[in-house]
């Protein structure tokens, strides 16, 4: 242990601290000017290999703690059940907000530096970003807990929802310190060198709630508590996981004086994680307003209020998981895009994201494949025998109409984190709110005026095919500039 209570990362008494894995000089080593650090030398498909299959893995299981409880919570509870997980997604949107400012800035900010050469720096990035997750968690705890049922309310509750939302929030935002901290943790264990260690982190948790699930949900009979406090307690023990391995990181040394916040360590941390801060924020501020539409249109129309609100809290919780392993795609080139773009080898950087772009557009045809021809297999997953028909006919309407452009929504969340990871932050803060913000809010609002409920179904397909075109023409203006600094 060192003076101040973390271990020595290396292993030994003294002495440097350990690359990531990187092989001895002279001995089969990095080409020169490359340094000891693989990011810089090693095949960038191996690469993507190690960092975005751990990072899929992460935001699958990430994905799955909300998805899990709705199952559950549909088949114990019923349709009201399912429709107050949808009114209180916003909340764990939120949580996720935070984890990526804190956890992706101070990922971005770590490698960069390092790319850079500047080790007594870094660990700086890493342990600023540490202790803001753990005081965000908390604040944001604090928050839900003193303003429960007006949020809720606000959110989209009915009269009639209102009572599971709050049975459920009440207890899992004592989670959300946990939640925060694992979620953004990981991030900064992957920029360590340790992206299996993230997603042993994000698998322990995600199997502790699944059990606890089946046990307190199903075999107690305490429906919205049992899955809140299944949830809380896989999210504990991630984040005890995360705690565990910040007192023995690899590339550097972790010292005390780290984690006290510095100022302009945060202010570059905020800039670097806004882009994906303010995608989440996006996300929750689309759920919102969709809730409220929702509610809106589905009284006047046949389906009622409450059907669906659940289905479209299914539907985005489903996309999630295509959604998720896009983003673990994107969050799996971060490391390399951002030390190779700090060391100015921009061949490299290109690969990466063309190798994720790839990858991304084969999965979401696939899932545009799926969400056409099964819709209603994947409603009766989430729905008991009380179930309704209008439950299935508008779900199933819903899927076909609002997943339409599936199979181009990899390409905003790839680019987005690509400007993030090189150090262009107002570039992926911009790109990160096309969809959602510029494009699907006004969408929501206007054509529902025109069409009713079904306007709610087309404003996604048109504002996913908007928001593949922007990326791409940011995407190519960047390339071409990256071309041009290559011959000076």
């Amino acid at each position: 242990m060192n003076e101040n209570g973390y271990g020595d990362p290396s292993g030994r008494a003294g002495g440097p601290p350990t690359g990531i894995g990187g092989p001895p000089r002279g001995a089969g080593g990095p080409p020169q000017g490359m340094g000891g650090n693989p990011l810089g030398y090693a095949p960038v498909r191996s690469l993507m290999m190690k960092f975005a299959i751990p990072s899929i893995v992460g935001m699958l299981v990430s994905a799955l703690y909300n998805m899990v409880d709705q199952l559950f919570i549909g088949k114990a509870v019923g349709t009201l059940g399912n429709t107050a997980t949808s009114i209180a997604f916003p909340f764990t949107t939120g949580c996720m907000a935070l984890a990526l400012l804190f956890g992706i800035g101070g990922a971005s900010c770590f490698n960069l530096t390092l790319g850079m050469g500047d080790k007594k720096r870094a660990p700086y990035f890493a342990g600023n970003a540490l202790s803001l997750l753990a005081v965000s968690g908390i604040i944001m705890s604090v928050v839900t807990l003193t303003f429960l049922t007006p949020l809720l309310k606000r959110f989209g509750a009915t009269d009639a929802v209102l009572p599971y939302a709050q049975e459920y929030v009440k207890y899992t935002a004592f989670g959300f310190p946990f939640l925060i901290l694992t979620a953004g943790g990981g991030h900064i264990i992957r920029a360590d060198g340790s992206p299996k260690m993230t997603m042993i982190c994000n698998i322990t948790g995600a199997v502790i709630n699944t059990i606890l699930d089946a046990v307190l949900v199903l075999g107690l009979g305490w429906g919205m508590k049992g899955a809140a406090i299944a949830t809380v307690a896989g999210q504990f023990i991630s984040a005890v996981i995360v705690i565990v391995y910040c007192f023995n990181f690899k590339t550097v040394y972790l010292f005390g004086r780290h984690l006290f916040p510095k100022a302009n360590i945060v202010g570059r941390l905020f800039s670097i994680g806004m882009a994906s801060c303010f995608n989440q924020i996006a996300i929750a501020v689309v759920q919102i307003v969709l809730n409220n539409s929702l509610r809106h249109y589905g009284a006047l129309s046949k389906y009622g209020a409450d059907d669906p609100i659940a289905v479209a809290g299914i539907v985005m919780k489903v996309n999630m998981i295509v959604f998720s392993i896009v983003i673990g795609l994107a969050q799996g080139t971060q490391p390399i895009e951002s030390f190779n773009y700090g060391a100015k080898n921009y061949d490299r950087v290109k690969s990466a994201f063309w190798m994720a772009l790839k990858t991304g557009a084969a999965i979401s045809v696939v899932a545009f494949i799926c969400f056409q021809l099964f819709p209603r297999q994947i409603l009766s997953v989430f729905a008991n025998k009380d179930a309704s028909e209008g439950y299935y006919e508008f779900g199933a309407k819903f899927f076909r109409i609002s997943m339409f452009f599936t199979w181009l929504n990899c390409l905003q969340p790839i680019t987005s984190t690509f400007f993030t990871s090189i150090g262009k932050s107002i570039k992926g803060v911009f790109l990160s709110l096309t969809r959602q913000i510029l494009f699907f809010v006004p969408l929501l609002i206007v054509l529902p005026l025109f069409f009713k409920i079904d306007g709610i179904m087309y404003t996604g397909p048109i504002a996913d095919g908007l928001a593949a075109i922007v990326a791409v023409i940011m995407a190519m203006h960047e390339f071409k500039d990256m071309h041009e600094r290559e011959w000076y």
